[in-house]
């Protein structure tokens, strides 16, 4: 009992504090409450003013609240400008909404109530009472046409000194919502008109008077205003070191816990868009154990994206593991945009969930067409980010970008094709389509470019089948132009893509082979070890392919370091099975030029026998005698869904037919997922002829699909 009683004690001090806020100086609240519940509630007002009238927004809401039953109470309302009244029962109910903070008592309502059991009110006393809410009603008008008249002004305002002028003016109006308006103004700007408008902003004689104002306010200002200042004040880039920056980020650590989610929405858009700093961290530390907190009542996708992007790659493991299980529970109210999103989101904290990407990859590939530029750029930059790969979405990309190809700039495909690259992903109908568009466009490349369009189609080993060598010619003589000015690095990586496509132009060979472009490039700290490979594969592509005009300019450089060996237990475990336990091979041998042979094997020219080493040496001069490397690649060896070879796999090949080798590709991840004997089988059709084991073969590629 006496629990209930405290309870209903505390619930009926709440109501008064936040229902009634009247000043305690005119009126006297008398409370008489019996334990025992034998009797009922009464509650006396007595005020100079209202007497004993109790003011009620609304008798008609029904909402969650506190409750309690009138009996004998008179309800007056005005109607027609005269005051009417009737009598409400002993069971009517009245609710009120929900807990604000203790502002002033509204007045909007023309409905009161007064009690039976207290003196009866006179008519002139009623016409007293309505007099003076009508006044407050007028007052309350009047300030609500004050402030939408300078909220008017300010939407018509077109500069952020606009705004400050409109301040100068009237400084009782609310500082924050300046600083909102600014921002609305300046999202709209270019970057160079931006920092022109920022700088008049901080010359502008009121800008500190201004800044003071937010100061003051921004303690006892609603905290979703305060959340939208801070954002504002950020995305306008007002120096984040300053005090301005610092103090607001001060108060929303006080404040942090009385976010809700939209506070919590804007709070992580503003530290997404700011540097790390004491203040931004402990910040984002606080946001962190909020959302670790409150991460399954929130309700909306943005939100939960917002939060993602904002909470840092260093962010706990368990708390990225919510995040990803919370987005995955809402899944099916994932609208296109929230999956484009989402790539990014991931991206920004760094986890790579796998069950979500490939969810949001159906829905993007479903509705690419429509999808802007950057959004396309954004997903792909997200999937380099995460070493995401997913075929079937960048084949929906690419043929979007087919489809409409006639609307993309240059710079646009190139760009496309940059992150293509670089998730190993070709392909042919796009890189044709562009290849013709280089071909026609040729005179508008500037240097970058054509470097870039030179190491994707080299990076990719794609080659035309029709227009292939018009295609390297052009290019060419495009960065022929640029021979004079380029830095010898690029000069470098230029050249070294021609060795790739096994095209050798003598203007930029000559212009990189003179000394002082050597020297220059073998100065320390200039990526020593990449530029010594380099000039090691360009020097073998001039020693052993047909390049009769360049032959006699080879390079005179120091040993390279030779490459690493790569464990290949589970190869040499089947190579042994297959040869019955007899080590018919070399391991490891390690070539001219730095190339590395995992297996070498000599059988005769018809592939059908396999020599023991001892005697294959006896037999090196023989015609009929074939060296033969066994080459682990790995998945990256290729490219995206295929088996055809990348780069600098496909220049390896050709450089060990050159030394007289056949190149057999032993695809390593393939090996690591079959038994014994179907590696055996799959090994066995690879090494010898398909007229050797015409069976083998046909077995092997049946068991590997």
């Amino acid at each position: 009992m006496n629990k209930k009683t405290s309870s209903f004690l505390q619930n009926l001090r709440h109501l008064n504090r936040n229902i009634f806020p009247l000043s305690s100086t005119n009126i006297v609240r008398t409370m008489k409450v019996d334990p025992l519940g034998l009797h009922k509630l009464k509650i006396t007002y007595q005020n100079s003013i209202l007497k004993n009238v109790l003011f009620i927004d609304s008798l008609q809401k029904a909402q969650l609240s506190v409750r309690f039953f009138c009996q004998g109470v008179l309800a007056f309302h005005l109607e027609d400008n005269k005051i009417q009244k009737r009598r409400l029962s002993t069971l009517t109910s009245i609710s009120f909404g929900k807990f604000l903070y203790p502002r002033r008592l509204s007045f909007n309502s023309q409905c009161f109530l007064v009690s039976d059991t207290t003196p009866q009110l006179t008519t002139a006393g009623l016409e007293k009472i309505m007099a003076s809410t009508e006044h407050d009603l007028l007052q309350k008008e009047k300030k609500s046409l004050f402030f939408a008249k300078y909220r008017h002004l300010i939407q018509e305002c077109n500069s952020m000194s606009d705004l400050l002028d409109l301040f100068s003016k009237c400084s009782g109006f609310s500082s924050c919502s300046y600083f909102i308006a600014m921002w609305k103004i300046a999202k709209n700007m270019s970057e160079d008109q931006k920092r022109f408008e920022r700088q008049l902003l901080c010359e502008h004689p009121a800008f500190n008077n201004f800044c003071d104002q937010v100061l003051k306010e921004a303690k006892i200002v609603n905290l979703q205003r305060l959340m939208f200042t801070l954002y504002a004040v950020i995305k306008i880039g007002i120096p984040q070191n300053t005090y301005l920056v610092q103090f607001l980020l001060r108060i929303v650590q006080e404040r942090i816990n009385e976010c809700d989610e939209l506070g919590i929405s804007v709070l992580s858009r503003t530290l997404e868009a700011m540097e790390a700093s004491k203040n931004v961290d402990a910040l984002r530390a606080g946001l962190r154990l909020l959302v670790d907190k409150h991460i399954w009542r929130l309700e909306h996708i943005l939100t939960l994206q917002s939060i993602m992007k904002c909470i840092g790659k260093d962010a706990p493991y368990p708390l990225k593991k919510k995040l990803e299980i919370r987005a995955l529970n809402e899944l099916n109210k994932f609208s296109p945009v929230n999956s484009q999103h989402m790539f990014g989101a991931l991206a920004a904290m760094n986890h790579r969930s796998f069950s979500l990407l490939n969810e949001c990859s159906k829905t993007v590939a479903a509705h690419i067409h429509g999808c802007p530029f950057w959004m396309l750029m954004n997903i792909l930059q997200s999937c380099r980010d995460l070493q995401y790969q997913n075929f079937d979405l960048f084949t929906a990309i690419a043929d979007y970008i087919i489809t409409t190809f006639a609307m993309w700039k240059i710079k646009q495909v190139l760009g496309i094709l940059f992150f293509f690259e670089s998730l190993k992903f070709r392909h042919i109908g796009l890189m044709n389509l562009f290849l013709k568009r280089v071909l026609d466009e040729s005179q508008s490349l500037n240097q970058k470019e054509i470097l870039c369009i030179l190491h994707i189609y080299s990076s990719l080993n794609h080659f035309h089948e029709c227009q292939d060598q018009q295609f390297l010619e052009v290019i060419t003589s495009a960065l022929n132009t640029y021979l004079p000015k380029i830095s010898s690095l690029n000069l470098l990586r230029a050249v070294y893509s021609f060795c790739i496509l096994k095209h050798f132009p003598q203007d930029p060979f000559n212009h990189l082979l003179q000394d002082n472009i050597i020297n220059e490039l073998l100065l320390p700290g200039n990526k020593n070890e990449m530029v010594e490979s380099m000039l090691h594969q360009v020097n073998a592509c001039l020693e052993l392919e047909n390049t009769t005009d360049l032959h006699s300019k080879t390079l005179t450089l120091k040993k390279c370091s030779p490459t690493p060996f790569h464990s290949n237990v589970e190869v040499e475990n089947v190579l042994l099975a297959l040869l019955e336990n007899k080590r018919l091979f070399l391991k490891d041998v390690q070539l001219p030029h730095n190339y590395l042979v995992d297996f070498e094997l000599r059988m005769d020219s018809r592939r059908s026998q396999i020599f023991p080493v001892s005697e294959a040496d006896v037999f090196k001069a023989e015609a009929d005698i074939l060296r033969v490397a066994l080459l682990c690649v790995s998945r990256s060896a290729f490219c995206l869904g295929s088996t055809h070879p990348r780069g600098k796999l496909g220049m390896k090949m050709r450089h060990l037919r050159a030394l007289g080798f056949h190149v057999i590709l032993v695809n390593f991840w393939e090996i690591k997922h079959l038994d014994m004997n179907s590696a055996v089988t799959y090994l066995k059709a690879k090494i010898f002829s398909p007229e050797a084991f015409p069976n083998t073969t046909e077995f092997a590629a049946q068991d590997l699909k």
